[in-house]
């Protein structure tokens, strides 16, 4: 069979989550799909309950391919895995404890052809236990216009709501970085650079499950600094390979995002990592106009070493998110 879309999906710890993942994409109305599990070295029963389900779609049997990693070689590496294995002429990336709308491939399958793009985009819904909401998602004319808006924070960076073009993976070698797992979805502004044509739907089909609320309050452990830093840097400079100092305050307003999250941990330690971090960038904190007034005003407090400020922002904001999402 000639595949239009090859889906992957890593799977690693998700056998509360992987039953439902799978149904939705067994459930797909686009027939011509190859699905492809990647087994990063799961420890529970995820790859159980896995094949239970496939059991209830036979029709999907010759489509589906399970690879299996003997050690957790994480996220970014599983992500590889199974681009080495695609034959479709799009992928779709899909983490194993999200779901999707049974229209989702084919939709963004028939966008894509009908526009001639090589890359589409959709809105998703953000799904707590007890609610969801829209996340509405801007429109580009342009691929450049649209990485522009992903670097200032105006539009997402998430591979699970974009369908690519796979030759533009192979074409420009573009790969996940391996042992980097966060901000390692970052690698999507790499293929909007090399894009031509991009279209996005105006639908939400992809649900993105949350289900720790508390996790803005989580603080990053030393590794996850260290991947977060070394992403930044990678696709700053690839960035800066491809165009130059063109793209040198939306590159500024990248590396401003990374560095965000101190600001709400609340403790000297990780105010002392912002100043520490892309210093460079500061000079651009008040001219990123896709990220909130507060934002920009927090960062400026930072700036000007007023941390007794960010310090009372931080105390408000999480007793604000705790009666909106508990």
């Amino acid at each position: 069979m000639k595949y239009k879309v090859s889906v992957i999906i890593p799977i690693y710890g998700v056998e509360k989550f992987i039953g439902q993942c799978a149904e939705t994409l067994m459930q797909q109305t686009l027939k011509e799909v190859e699905y492809i599990f990647v087994n990063d070295a799961s420890p529970d029963h995820s790859m159980e309950v896995l094949q239970e389900v496939l059991t209830r779609y036979p029709e999907r049997q010759d489509s589906v391919v399970i690879t299996v990693h003997e050690t957790n070689k994480g996220l970014p590496a599983a992500r590889n895995t199974g681009l080495q294995m695609a034959q479709g002429e799009y992928i779709f990336h899909c983490d194993s404890d999200d779901f999707v709308e049974p229209d989702m491939l084919e939709t963004l399958y028939v966008e894509g052809v009908r526009h001639q793009a090589d890359i589409v985009w959709c809105d998703w819904f953000l799904s707590f236990e007890k609610n969801e909401r829209y996340m509405k998602q801007p429109s580009f004319d342009t691929a450049q216009e649209a990485l522009k808006a992903m670097l200032g924070g105006g539009m997402k960076y998430n591979v699970w709501n974009k369908l690519v073009k796979r030759n533009l993976y192979t074409n420009y070698q573009v790969s996940f970085p391996s042992g980097y797992g966060m901000g390692e979805d970052m690698t999507m502004m790499l293929l909007f650079a090399h894009a031509d044509k991009v279209h996005y739907v105006p639908k939400a089909f992809y649900h993105y499950v949350k289900l720790n609320t508390g996790a803005m309050s989580n603080v990053y452990s030393d590794k996850h600094k260290v991947e977060l830093k070394h992403n930044v840097s990678r696709i700053s400079e690839l960035l800066i390979q491809i165009y130059g100092n063109t793209l040198e305050k939306e590159i500024a307003f990248l590396k401003l995002e990374a560095k965000f999250p101190f600001l709400l941990m609340g403790d000297s330690h990780s105010y002392r990592l912002w100043k520490e971090w892309y210093s460079e960038a500061n000079r651009f904190i008040l001219q990123n106009r896709n990220i909130s007034g507060h934002s920009r005003w927090l960062q400026w407090c930072a700036w000007k070493n007023q941390f007794w400020l960010v310090w009372i922002y931080n105390w408000l904001f999480h007793i604000a998110y705790k009666i909106l999402y508990r």
